[in-house]
């Protein structure tokens, strides 16, 4: 980039002490070319920003083997129904398919379903602070911590949570859940459809399970 001063001449006679006119022009030329070294640079050097992805860890039919899915019919299970409306239907222990209104109603909130989960859960809550803290301070390797964080959450006696997506949930629902097996540290959990006894559940409930006609 350069500067030319040019002297400007109106003609005719000069007057003595006239000071001459003079124009300042900048040439931008060399600036051009600055600017495309420049862009090429960063369009080069600059890694272009990926998009922002979730993975989501879907537990299959084998995540329960046979013995945690007798336990499911025990006290310690937990069946929760995802209903519309960011709804959760559930109930503990064996189902009941005569009683009306059997199922309770709570929602995806910390005084939710998550209140409920660590109520149930609240002896392994407990020792996988604990676990934590001894991470925090060094005390066990990020491998016993894992193993010993793997054998809590299958340990005897911990909830065994059935989650049943209704037709009229949403996906988020799912993945709110599946967010609060992690947060409350339950191990033992799985995704199934609904079966007849459930419908017999949800029907005396008075929960609507499937989408409604659109007129």
């Amino acid at each position: 980039m350069s500067a030319e001063i040019q002297e400007k001449d109106s003609g005719g006679k000069k007057k003595a002490g006239h000071m001459k006119k003079l124009s300042t022009r900048i040439d931008f030329t060399p600036m051009v070319d600055m600017i495309m070294l420049l862009l090429t640079f960063f369009m080069l050097a600059t890694s272009m920003s990926k998009p922002q992805t979730m993975e989501i860890g879907m537990p299959t039919k084998d995540k329960m083997d046979e013995k945690d899915k007798n336990e499911a019919k025990a006290s310690e299970a937990v069946t929760l129904y995802l209903s519309k409306d960011h709804k959760v239907y559930y109930f503990m222990g064996i189902p009941d398919l005569v009683k009306p209104n059997f199922l309770k109603q709570t929602d995806f909130s910390p005084e939710g379903l998550r209140k409920i989960l660590l109520s149930k859960n609240i002896a392994v809550v407990t020792k996988v602070n604990e676990l934590k803290e001894k991470k925090m301070k060094l005390q066990v390797s990020k491998e016993d911590y894992d193993k010993q964080l793997a054998k809590l959450k299958s340990s005897p006696g911990t909830p065994v949570v059935v989650i049943k997506p209704l037709d009229n949930s949403t996906y988020n629902d799912m993945i709110s859940a599946l967010d609060e097996m992690l947060i409350c540290n339950v191990g033992k959990y799985a995704i199934t459809e609904l079966e007849p006894n459930d419908k017999t559940i949800l029907k005396n409930s008075n929960v609507q399970y499937e989408v409604a006609p659109k007129n």
